[in-house]
């Protein structure tokens, strides 16, 4: 295999003429540059140079790749500054991917402040609910994945680097008109004989399980993954729902009202990423910042 080391001294040989005028050049004794040349040679399995007395010059093989050096090195130069600037947060990329209430609300907090900090870190994104997120991170789609969970946290993440970032509750929404709209708190069990809006496919096989333990199965008329949807169909006297509060913080409850729901139920919302990548300069201050932005 051939070193870039040796390309640098074969060029100053090149360029100088011998092996003592490249030493200067380079900072070191005449014979490391004779036997790098040697290594240089083994690994190239033909004669680069013909000395003649004390003057050195260059075979076709030698030619060729001293014009193919300049070409090397300088790539080579030029990826090392690239990757000084990634590791230093000068650049870098991340792929972001994260369920749409985060994306309202976490989400341009965290990156707000990362690109104040950090403006050579680029950041794409893209929105999709878990676990569709979560396998998007596995198949390498993207670097970092805003997730959410209910109840007792499983082995689903067994294999990822979790970052938790809040607990959410979920609360209930009704119509402003509804009997309940003015109770400070409602068993789920009274909204049984409700019309409901569902939400996402996770959220909507949680609303069942919790309605399912409160002795009721929920009649379901709408299903939709789009909270603000959510939010109008209630407000326009369509049904109820639970949906989490943090879906909440960027949509107006126009024509509907929240109530405090028991049992309580919480989503555990995390950022996602693969061990490796957890490494990585750019990602590791992206998680920083999701979770500071958690914190406000």
């Amino acid at each position: 295999m051939i070193e870039a080391r040796h390309l640098r001294v074969l060029r100053a040989v090149a360029a100088t003429g011998s092996f003592s005028a490249a030493a200067r050049e380079l900072g070191c004794t005449q014979p490391a540059v004779s036997q790098q040349m040697k290594a240089l040679e083994a690994s190239a399995g033909t004669p680069l140079l013909v000395r003649t007395g004390r003057e050195m010059r260059l075979t076709q093989a030698g030619e060729a790749l001293v014009r193919h050096a300049a070409g090397i090195l300088a790539g080579l130069t030029a990826a090392e500054e690239e990757v000084a600037a990634i590791a230093g947060l000068r650049a870098g990329r991340v792929r972001l991917v994260s369920f749409s209430s985060g994306s309202s609300t976490l989400v341009p907090t965290a990156l707000a402040a990362l690109r104040a900090a950090h403006p050579g870190t680029r950041v794409s994104l893209v929105e999709a609910e878990p676990p569709r997120s979560e396998e998007m991170l596995r198949e390498g789609d993207c670097d970092v994945a805003l997730a959410f969970r209910y109840g007792a946290g499983g082995t689903e993440w067994a294999d990822l680097v979790v970052r938790p970032l809040l607990s959410d509750r979920l609360v209930g929404l009704v119509p402003e008109g509804h009997r309940l709209a003015d109770a400070g708190s409602v068993s789920i069990a009274d909204l049984a004989d409700e019309p409901w809006i569902a939400g996402c496919p996770r959220c909507r096989r949680q609303l069942v399980a919790v309605c399912e333990e409160s002795g009721f199965t929920p009649r379901i008329d709408f299903a939709t993954d789009d909270y603000p949807a959510v939010v109008g169909l209630v407000g326009a006297g369509l049904g109820v729902a639970v949906l989490p509060e943090l879906a909440l913080e960027s949509v107006v409850p126009k024509g509907a009202r929240t109530v405090a729901v028991e049992p309580s139920v919480h989503r555990e919302i995390v950022a996602l990423t693969l061990p490796d990548l957890a490494q990585v300069p750019a990602v590791a201050a992206t998680l920083d910042r999701l979770a500071l932005a958690a914190a406000r």
